[in-house]
């Protein structure tokens, strides 16, 4: 019934199983993955036909983890899985960029590529599986591809790389690096690191393209065992008069076009000679009407005509669309606290690309709850990025963050969060959110840099300021050039977004998409050290404005408050059903976790209430010590004597023998329920259980011993 095939590599000190043949046989091309107890179901499909008027590769990448895979529920009412998570569409991004520039040009059929991790032992981590998955699947299907293509993670612990390493392994690595290619080339880089140098990330890259090669091979083998045939298609050649018309009229008027610095400018200069030209054209048309198919290659060719105008005069007159050099930053402006509610606040301007970046401070409740199929974690710091149509400078609809901004947002958060302090230094949960007001390239790169700035305002303890800046890349043969902070037109013309963050120190974070099939050592040595001269420039510019993390929070940020009780007495605090911890949050307005260590947060907005909430949690806390005076309260009268509540749910009996030296006949004679009065502890049997004395107190000077009941 099965014609099943299967392979087994090694990657590292692990053994890989990929089969085909036997599961989702009517896909394209699916294989499982196995490493472990871990398995992935991996398809890739096509469309049968070309959309019509599609003129881009629609190409979709799903990472799907099933919660089953770990023996797990779906959390909320409706128990099963829904939209994908956070972590799963940035997994998605980083299967797609890879493989995307290793589809041929003018291929137009969907693609759509489904990644399944239908069992998951929490060892062997899928998204270490993924890519190899996809580009066997691929290969053994009937879709055009250039590959195969591998994708490792490399981890760097004690000063030595790490392939693949494994959860526990991250938490103490230095670096997080995540790098796919061909045998040939690079293809995609991403990476978060604990200030790194330039040189021992290079060096991480290529230990990661090492590995990959070897998969590739290994590969190689799995696929001889099928017949491919791939599908043949054609590029449609361009109109020919379309061609000479645009050849001939736009040229010379399209680069002095192309030369217009604002972007603006640029874009209007370059629209109305296209207008113009197509009235033009049209008019050799009856009733200068023309063909919906012609128009559409003539804006595909007026489009392809400005892309060469445009690479060909940075590559070979080093004249950018701008008229900067090629290793010159635009324009700089650093601005804190503009805003007078947040608890941080910076405006980041580099160019006609701005950040309005905020950071707010919150307690433990406002932690971020992780869910998937690893067990629940928390976050206390995240990082949140908004693209808004108008900083482009279009309508469009507001709708839920899409997979760019998850994916900006991702590496802001991953480039600030080393130098963010660990929870016994700042005990605050912080968020960031940074809203992009305008945009021409790097826009993450600015929210890296106002998000520093908002962060040091607000009074975090940032170990170091963190500034980001985006290159690029025009190649054409063996010719080719970096550029330093691209924007816009030059990261969409050009063939390489190479994005690094760090601090005077190092790298804390990296991300490389590329166009092209690969790139090489030099030219990611020279990016690096292009990136690093851009940082200090940068920092330089925000250290001159704010130096160092301001040494108190905002006033407008809760005040904290850490203490510790006794274990034993967290029952007490928290009170039947919560009763007690509930009324003293409504006495002060305070937020207040308790953890199983006895450790007890307190977060309040104003000092007044900061004291009383200590206060109180004192009361409710603290032990009877013997000979020691308290402040009671009489709650109970019996014929031998008088209780009396000294601390919160803590009562001892006040003997009528106790209450004067005189002779007391009756209990009521002298004490009421309700009363307050002041008490020594004489003699203790256990905590619950201990004699009062307010005789004992008569010929003694009450001191700083004594206590109130509340």
């Amino acid at each position: 019934m099965f014609n099943e095939k299967s392979y087994e590599l090694k990657i590292g000190e692990k053994t890989v199983k990929i089969s085909s043949g036997k599961i989702a046989r009517q896909a394209s091309g699916a294989v499982i993955v196995e490493c472990g107890k871990t398995v992935l179901l991996v398809t890739a499909t096509r469309s049968k036909e070309v959309r019509e008027g599609t003129d881009f590769f629609p190409l979709t990448v799903d990472y799907i983890e099933k919660f089953y895979a770990s023996g797990k529920f779906p959390g909320g009412f409706i128990k099963r899985e829904s939209r994908p998570s956070t972590d799963e569409v940035l997994i998605a991004r980083l299967i797609d960029r890879p493989i995307r520039p290793l589809f041929p040009e003018g291929f137009f059929y969907g693609v759509h590529i489904v990644i399944t991790v239908i069992s998951f032992d929490e060892v062997n981590l899928p998204e270490n599986l993924a890519t190899l998955g996809v580009s066997a699947a691929l290969s053994i299907s009937d879709i055009p591809f250039a590959g195969p293509v591998g994708g490792v993670n490399v981890g760097y612990i004690d000063g030595k790389f790490v392939l693949n390493p494994t959860p526990e392994e991250l938490e103490i690595s230095d670096i997080e690096l995540s790098v796919a290619g061909t045998a040939d080339a690079v293809t995609m880089v991403e990476a978060g690191a604990n200030e790194i140098p330039e040189d021992i990330m290079l060096e991480a890259i290529m230990f990661g393209h090492g590995k990959i090669k070897e998969m590739c091979e290994e590969q190689e083998k799995f696929i001889s065992q099928f017949e491919v045939n791939k599908m043949e298609f054609e590029v449609a050649e361009v109109n020919p008069e379309v061609k000479s018309f645009i050849d001939e009229k736009a040229t010379e008027e399209l680069g002095a076009a192309i030369e217009k610095h604002g972007k603006h400018e640029r874009d209007d200069a370059i629209d109305a000679l296209f207008d113009r030209l197509l009235e033009e054209f049209s008019a050799s048309y009856e009733n200068n009407e023309i063909p919906a198919d012609i128009a559409k290659e003539f804006k595909n060719y007026y489009h392809d005509l400005m892309k060469k105008m445009v690479r060909e005069s940075i590559l070979y007159k080093k004249n950018r669309p701008d008229g900067r050099k090629t290793e010159e930053i635009r324009p700089i402006d650093v601005e804190i606290d503009t805003l007078p509610i947040p608890h941080g606040s910076a405006l980041f301007t580099r160019g006609e690309t701005q950040a309005l970046v905020t950071v707010t401070l919150g307690s433990r409740v406002n932690e971020q709850i992780v869910d998937g199929m690893e067990e629940e974690s928390r976050k206390k710091f995240y990082l949140h990025y908004n693209f808004p149509p108008y900083s482009v400078g279009e309508a469009g609809f507001m709708r839920a963050p899409g997979r760019r901004e998850l994916g900006h947002g991702s590496l802001a958060e991953r480039a600030l969060k080393y130098m963010i302090p660990e929870q016994e230094d700042f005990p605050y949960t912080i968020r960031v959110v940074s809203e992009i007001t305008e945009s021409n390239g790097s826009s993450s790169q600015a929210s890296i840099c106002g998000g520093s700035l908002a962060l040091m305002a607000a009074g975090v303890p940032m170990k170091s300021s963190v500034a980001g800046i985006a290159m690029g890349l025009i190649k054409e043969n063996e010719e080719f050039v970096v550029l330093t902070d691209i924007q816009g037109l030059e990261d969409h013309l050009g063939d390489m977004d190479f994005k690094v963050a760090g601090t005077k120190n190092g790298i804390t974070a990296l991300q490389m998409d590329i166009k092209i099939t690969g790139i090489t050592r030099e030219i990611m040595e020279i990016a690096l050290k292009q990136a690093h001269n851009g940082r200090m420039f940068i920092l330089d510019k925000m250290n001159a404005v704010i130096p160092e993390p301001r040494k108190d929070v905002s006033e407008n940020a809760p005040k904290i408050h850490f203490m510790k009780i006794d274990p034993s007495k967290i029952a007490i605090l928290i009170g039947p059903g919560g009763k007690t911890i509930k009324s003293i949050i409504d006495q002060t307005g305070a937020t207040i976790d308790i953890e199983d260590d006895g450790s007890v947060a307190i977060f309040v907005k104003e000092k007044s209430s900061l004291d009383k909430t200590i206060e109180l949690v004192k009361s409710y806390t603290q032990s009877v010590e013997l000979n020691a005076v308290y402040t009671g309260r009489v709650v109970k009268i019996a014929k031998f004597g008088a209780f009396v509540e000294v601390l919160p749910g803590k009562e001892g009996l006040l003997h009528i023998s106790e209450i004067k030296k005189e002779r007391v006949n009756k209990v009521e004679d002298v004490l009421k329920e309700g009363q307050i009065i002041k008490v020594k502890v004489i003699g203790m049997e256990d905590e619950n259980k201990f004699n009062l004395s307010m005789k004992a107190l008569e010929n003694e000077k009450v001191g700083g011993n004594d206590e109130s009941a509340k």
